[in-house]
């Protein structure tokens, strides 16, 4: 009677833990699936200014037009980004906006990896940036003075 008692506590155990097993793989399986459900449920950005300015994880900073903000690279069109540079006299920064295409390459438009973007903001059309944007009038590595910050 001893022997029967303990050979079914055995199978029971088994049986236990035969259904936690599986109920562990069946969670690492669906896990993925769960996992990519987060981005089908990001909020939409209203971007109401004609231009954003786009703060990356690097340090950079690029201004644009910014579109499909919700994808995993949002495209910038119309690309500007500011440049500082010291006066060795003075030693006065100043601030030089200056439009991309005048690289090696001369790109027309940057695709933008989303993980590393840190923060989207509107460049109010009244700003100094939306002014020297303005002047730069779309032309190619056009740059414009921006005093300092």
């Amino acid at each position: 009677m001893i022997k029967i008692h303990t050979f079914r506590k055995n199978i029971s155990e088994m049986r236990h833990a035969c259904i936690l097993a599986f109920c562990f793989a069946l969670l690492l399986a669906v896990l993925p699936f769960l996992s990519g459900c987060e981005r089908a449920t990001r909020p939409q950005i209203d971007l109401k200014s004609e231009y954003q300015a786009v703060f990356l994880s690097n340090g950079q900073t690029f201004i644009g037009k910014l579109k499909d903000v919700g994808a995993d690279y949002p495209l910038l069109t119309d690309v500007f980004y500011i440049q500082s540079q010291v006066n060795k006299e003075t030693q006065q920064v100043s601030n030089i906006l200056v439009k991309r295409g005048k690289e090696w390459h001369s790109p027309e438009f940057m695709y933008i990896n989303a993980r590393h973007i840190l923060a989207i903001e509107p460049v109010k059309s009244d700003s100094q940036v939306a002014r020297l944007i303005r002047e730069a009038g779309g032309t190619t590595g056009g740059t414009k003075e921006g005093g300092s910050p």
